[in-house]
């Protein structure tokens, strides 16, 4: 099994699949993955995401909660990172058992399959909160957890079993909608005051390609918070066509970047003076990038490369599978207060 590529189709997978809204104001979720045993890569990992980016990971063969972001540390201590550890184990086991036994319900005894799960909770812009619970097989709908009716919904015969089993125990059921309600919005409130607190200016580059059509990007990396704004002048005056926005990706230390592309004939960048306008929260002012006349491909393709590697890591832990009308709906990424217009239409 080719691991890079195929990590690499999931990260498109997610771009298009499940783009991000501004209806959700801030998140925070949980994607755990379980695989059968005989690749070269981890038979569990974690991720914990606030608003989109990733602050902890965890997997089987480091068995260790991991910040990602610096401001975690500051609202946590050693026992507090013990326990989620702790926490996280015993999570591992039981998704592994669950993953055996699914497994067995649909008579697969050999061969490579995964068992998904991704839970977590949502804060609206007018204070309403929800909560899910949600359980993919080998890339499609499992069964997942219905808040309103406190039920656990089947999307495969196969899930029935487990449905009946869980229903059939209240205790687990209010558990988890407490959590989901309650004590996960506790947390996610929690993380939205201290990770105000951090504000990482972006730094910029502006590369003129030539092939195989005459473009230039306007890359912004290592910003914090989310929301950024970039647009296009030329000749001091704002450009609207032939511009296309990328989507906000994370980094792994948990800043975010971005890319703008605009397409201009050559010898219009020569006749003209192109300016690439980055805004973020933590510039005093604009940030200002003159296009430059000559051509320069190597500083965006490292760019480029950089942000992939860092995904990766992300996409280990993301569950992915396919939509279905009556299972599984892509949880888009909250938005930051703020966000451009050019974040919303990505």
């Amino acid at each position: 099994m080719d691991l890079s590529r195929s990590s690499l189709k999931i990260l498109l997978f997610l771009i298009t699949a499940c783009p991000q809204t501004s209806a959700v104001r801030h998140s925070l979720r949980y994607l755990y993955t379980a695989v059968t045993p005989g690749i070269n890569f981890p038979e569990f990992t974690a991720v914990g995401l606030v608003d989109g980016g990733q602050i902890v990971y965890y997997d089987s063969n480091i068995r260790k909660m991991i910040p990602r972001v610096e401001w975690i540390p500051k609202i946590s201590d050693y026992d507090y990172w013990n326990i989620e550890t702790e926490s996280t184990l015993s999570d591992q086991k039981d998704l592994h058992h669950l993953l055996h036994t699914v497994m067995k319900s649909f008579n697969h005894t050999k061969g490579l399959h995964t068992l998904q799960r991704m839970f977590g909770c949502e804060l609206n812009f007018d204070w309403t909160v929800r909560g899910y619970n949600q359980f993919g097989y080998d890339g499609e709908d499992f069964i997942s957890l219905d808040l309103k009716t406190g039920t656990w919904t089947a999307a495969k015969p196969q899930a029935k079993i487990i449905k009946k089993k869980w229903d059939n125990d209240p205790g687990y059921t209010v558990h988890w909608k407490n959590y989901l309600e309650n004590i996960c919005i506790e947390w996610l409130k929690m993380y939205m005051f201290y990770s105000r607190e951090r504000n990482d200016p972006p730094t910029a580059s502006v590369i003129q390609k030539h092939s195989p059509s005459p473009e230039v990007v306007c890359h912004a990396t290592g910003f914090f918070p989310k929301a950024v704004n970039i647009f296009w002048r030329k000749d001091g005056r704002l450009v609207y066509k032939n511009v296309e926005f990328r989507n906000t990706l994370p980094n792994q230390d948990g800043s975010f970047q971005k890319r703008s592309i605009l397409k201009v004939p050559a010898e219009d960048l020569q006749k003209h003076t192109y300016t690439c306008v980055i805004q973020h929260s933590s510039l005093m002012g604009k940030l200002v990038l003159e296009v430059p006349k000559g051509g320069g491909l190597m500083p965006i393709i490292v760019g480029v490369l950089v942000a992939l590697v860092d995904l990766v890591a992300v996409v280990a832990g993301i569950m992915v599978w396919k939509k279905k009308n009556s299972g599984f709906k892509c949880i888009p990424a909250s938005e930051e207060s703020g966000e451009s217009s050019s974040d919303k239409s990505d």
